[in-house]
């Protein structure tokens, strides 16, 4: 890995979901960030998937730095007990943020808005915004359906087959983030 690149950004649910092996490789994936001395980028809450992770790292002694859009503190969500917080007026901006201070790029399991925030930096990397690594952890099989969409895509010349090449898939936190880093 090298010295400059040290920010990795998790894009996951603000819901745990139900699915506890899901919430317990999240749990493992926290602990590798804080082991590879690499600063957690996310989303700020603190509830569901984007809470545990932040927690956990911080258990682990790592650094948490969240980005939240101002107006979402009026549900409480708004997660104050990190190593930097970023308060902004949009999702739009906030997902600027993210990308423009992080190095890597995750996607755990999430919703709608999981899909948006990593759909939107893989158009990025196709369109050389962001060259930045860019992984999906299909932790049982979460991403499968959209894996294979993404494949058809290739098959149906919407998509370069070299550039999905680009995007690391493993159900292994510890494999993902060893492939990321290096």
């Amino acid at each position: 890995m090298l010295k400059d690149k040290k920010r990795i950004c998790v894009f996951c649910g603000s819901s745990l979901g139900n699915n506890k092996l899901i919430q317990k490789e999240v749990i493992k994936l926290a602990k590798i960030i804080s082991d590879n001395n690499l600063e957690l980028v996310y989303g700020g809450a603190k509830i569901g998937l984007m809470g545990l992770i932040a927690k956990e790292v911080q258990r682990q002694g790592g650094k948490v730095i969240g980005i939240i859009p101002k107006f979402l503190d009026q549900k409480e969500i708004i997660n104050k007990n990190l190593t930097q917080l970023y308060l902004v007026d949009s999702m739009h901006e906030r997902k600027q943020k993210m990308y423009d201070i992080s190095d890597f790029f995750i996607a755990l399991p999430g919703g709608i808005g999981t899909l948006e925030e990593i759909f939107e930096i893989i158009t990025w990397k196709q369109l050389k915004l962001k060259k930045a690594p860019i992984g999906i952890l299909n932790i049982s099989k979460y991403y499968e359906k959209i894996i294979e969409h993404i494949h058809l895509m290739v098959k149906n010349d919407f998509l370069h087959k070299n550039f999905i090449d680009e995007i690391i898939v493993s159900n292994s936190s510890k494999d993902l983030v060893s492939r990321i880093i290096n």
